[in-house]
Order: structure tokens, then C-alpha cells, then sequence
């Protein structure tokens, strides 16, 4: 339904195909829309919220809209349902602010580790127990291999109405001392034990920091669109860059007259991983400002 300062859409992504996937496809689209005026746009999107081969809902709040603030991106994402493979049914609403243009942005320095804080969640029939065993198994992971670092976490027993069916799943996410975020991930998966998928969370986590870069590799290609947007000269240094990263350069370019450049950084202890990606955006303005 439209109204004069209002609007309410509703998507459905394919059974419990990714919403966190659909949101990142459509949010440029929202970004340049029309000022909501007193009454905020929304975007409901229903399908999976924690898939396999995509980013999780919790990765999306966590990491995904905090390192894209520093274009200027907002948006409030209220998670109503959790849903996963096969039957989907995840809810999610989505309220962006419309911007008039994109800001560049320099994230260079990754700074030290300060901080890691571990969530884990159980939903349907899965006992919380599951959650306990698999942030235990994360944490005595990094706690080895991140010397000195303090490790928080937190398990969730979702209540019935926040979910669809039975899940669970886990996210490390590191805060460093420059204001970077890196997270691992991971889904449990029937018949896996719950100490493997919380040492496939950690182990994700300790790999994107130890390759040296601000961002992790499921960051650095979620970010190419934004720069090719904003207003002027973008730097993000990153780990080995990957192919997904590699796609969507090649993609902006085609789209739009943005140009970038990647390059290795030499002199570095990282066995030739890291990497710096510029970008000089096309400055898109939103004509309806």
C-alpha cells in the first residue's frame, strides 16, 4: 500500500533462501528513494535468517551496519522471526533512511584486537544446552589463539514466537582498536556436534584477523556497491581478496563510471595477503532531496 509519506513493501525470498542476501541487493535501491517525510519507509522481508553460504541476520547488525554507517548508511532492521533451511519462514522489517549522497571512507589501519564477544542461539526444540557447548568450544579456540584478548559470550534460548522451526547458530565478532569488526560464523547443522560448529565459528574469526586486513572477506565484497556510490575516493584494506570481491568490482564497473584499483601491500607479515582496494565513486545524488 503507498501513501503520501508512507510506504510498506513486502518481499519473500525463495523458502528459506537468504534475507540478510536480499536486504544487501535492494538497500542502494532504498538509500536513494525518496525522503519518508513524518512516516518511515519499511521493508518486510520474509525467508531465511540464518542460512547456509550467506551471512547470518546477526552478522548484518553487528558488523554490517556499523562499518557502513561511515558511509552515511542508516537503517533500523528489526528482527521479528527467526527462519531456517529448509522451511524458511524468518521475518524481518526494515526501516532505511534515504540519503542524499554516499561519503567515501579510509579504514587503513586494523588496530589490535580488544575484544571478542560470542552469541550463540537455540530455537524450537534444541535444547540450550547446544548454545552453551558451542560458545564453550568457540571461546577456548580463541582464547588460544588470540593471546590476551577478553572473550564475552552470550547464549539465547529464542522464545517460540521468535522462530520458525528448529536452528542454531553462532557469531564471533572481534572489536578492534581502530573501530574495525570481523566476525565467523556458523549454522548448526543435524547430526553435527555443537563443539564443531562453534570451532567453525571461531576458526572463520581468527583467519579474517590473522590475514591483516579492516574487514573480513564477506565484508570487503558487501561494501564494493557503496563505494562505487559515494562521493569521492574510498580506501579498504583487506585480507586475500576474494573472488565474490573480484566480481562485484567487475560488475560496478560495468554499471556505473566508478574506478578501482587493487593492490598488495608489501612489507607485510602476512605471507602476501593483504590487500588495499580504491575505489573513486561517481557521487550519486538522490534527486528527491
Amino acid at each position: 500500500s503507498h501513501t503520501h509519506t508512507h510506504t510498506l513493501s513486502h518481499t519473500h525470498t525463495l523458502l528459506s533462501r537468504s534475507i540478510c542476501l536480499l536486504l544487501q541487493a535492494s538497500l542502494p535501491c532504498l538509500l536513494f528513494s525518496p525522503p519518508a517525510g513524518p512516516s518511515p519507509s519499511q521493508v518486510t522481508l520474509r525467508g531465511g535468517t540464518d542460512a547456509q553460504m550467506a551471512p547470518p541476520i546477526d552478522y548484518l547488525t553487528s558488523v554490517f551496519r556499523p562499518i557502513v554507517s561511515k558511509f552515511g548508511v542508516k537503517f533500523d532492521c528489526d528482527l521479528k522471526k527467526r527462519g531456517f533451511f529448509p522451511r524458511g519462514g524468518g521475518e524481518v522489517v526494515v526501516t532505511p533512511s534515504s540519503v542524499q549522497s554516499l561519503s567515501p571512507v579510509c579504514i587503513t589501519d586494523p588496530g589490535h584486537v580488544t575484544k571478542v564477544t560470542i552469541n550463540s542461539f537455540v530455537a524450537g526444540a534444541v535444547p540450550i544446552k547446544v548454545a552453551h557447548q558451542m560458545s564453550r568450544a568457540a571461546k577456548q579456540l580463541v582464547v588460544r589463539q588470540l593471546d590476551g584478548v577478553t572473550v564475552e559470550t552470550n547464549d539465547t534460548q529464542e522464545p517460540p514466537a521468535r522462530a520458525t522451526g528448529n536452528g542454531s547458530g553462532i557469531i564471533a565478532i572481534a572489536e578492534t582498536s581502530t573501530g574495525c569488526l570481523l566476525a565467523g560464523s556458523a549454522i548448526g547443522r543435524k547430526g553435527e556436534p555443537a563443539e564443531r560448529t562453534g570451532r567453525s565459528a571461531a576458526e572463520e574469526l581468527v583467519a579474517g584477523v590473522r590475514a591483516g586486513g579492516c574487514v573480513d572477506e564477506h565484508l570487503q565484497d558487501q561494501l564494493i556497491v557503496l563505494m562505487a556510490l559515494a562521493c569521492g575516493k574510498s580506501v579498504v584494506r583487506t585480507g586475500p581478496v576474494t573472488l565474490h570481491t573480484r566480481t562485484a568490482i567487475h560488475v560496478a564497473e560495468l554499471m556505473t563510471r566508478a574506478t578501482f584499483t587493487t593492490r598488495r601491500l608489501e612489507g607485510q607479515d602476512q605471507k602476501g595477503e593483504g590487500h588495499v582496494i580504491e575505489c573513486t565513486g561517481i557521487g550519486l545524488q538522490n534527486k528527491h532531496f
